[in-house]
């Protein structure tokens, strides 16, 4: 992972630039997708609050629709080696098929550089990221802050609701939210 700019991630600001390696081995960098916008998800395929939006198909939906309005998903796994979550790239690839996922792309980040880089510190933690480079939202993937999937139904979904505020060319109302989830297991 290179992290082309140091500075902390926040609302309304240029979103930090990287470049990761993704599950297939392929590099991606985040400034190849100017002119799109951008859904940055981190994850632990091991925190009940991920599988709550996995296991209700919540997570799977916003993935379908946002590729389906040309919104790129990328998906980041900053666990650390030997800590909870932590895959490889093949382990990545079973564990989107198996979840019937849709993202753009998995990204590796063992080292915890892209996490640092944006301070995420759920999983999950939401990231939106305008076509023009600017980050939009951060935190939380809606209001229900527990671990049981039929939450789902009744929440206020902040992703959905910035990306169909984004489509109709309006701000983003609510640009920070409170992220909530199992810890990044990041290196010690």
């Amino acid at each position: 992972m290179t992290a082309t700019t140091h500075a902390a991630s926040e609302a309304g600001k240029p979103a930090p630039d990287f470049s990761a390696v993704d599950s297939n081995g392929k590099t991606v960098k985040l400034s190849d997708f100017r002119g799109k916008t951008v859904v940055l998800e981190w994850t632990n395929d091991g925190c009940p609050y991920v599988k709550k939006h996995y296991s209700s198909g919540n997570m799977q939906s916003l993935q379908w629709d946002a590729a389906a309005k040309g919104v790129v998903w990328l998906t980041v796994v900053s666990s650390a080696p030997g800590k909870q979550g932590h895959v490889d790239g093949a382990g990545a690839n079973g564990l989107t098929k198996s979840r019937g996922a849709a993202p753009a792309a998995v990204l590796l980040d063992p080292s915890g550089a892209i996490g640092h880089l944006y301070d995420a510190r759920t999983t999950p933690h939401m990231f939106i990221v305008n076509a023009e480079g600017t980050l939009v939202y951060m935190g939380g993937i809606d209001d229900k802050a527990d671990t049981e999937p039929a939450s789902v139904s009744g929440a206020r979904n902040y992703v959905r609701a910035a990306l169909n505020e984004m489509a109709a060319g309006k701000p983003v109302t609510e640009a920070v939210t409170r992220p909530y989830g199992c810890s990044v297991k990041y290196a010690d």
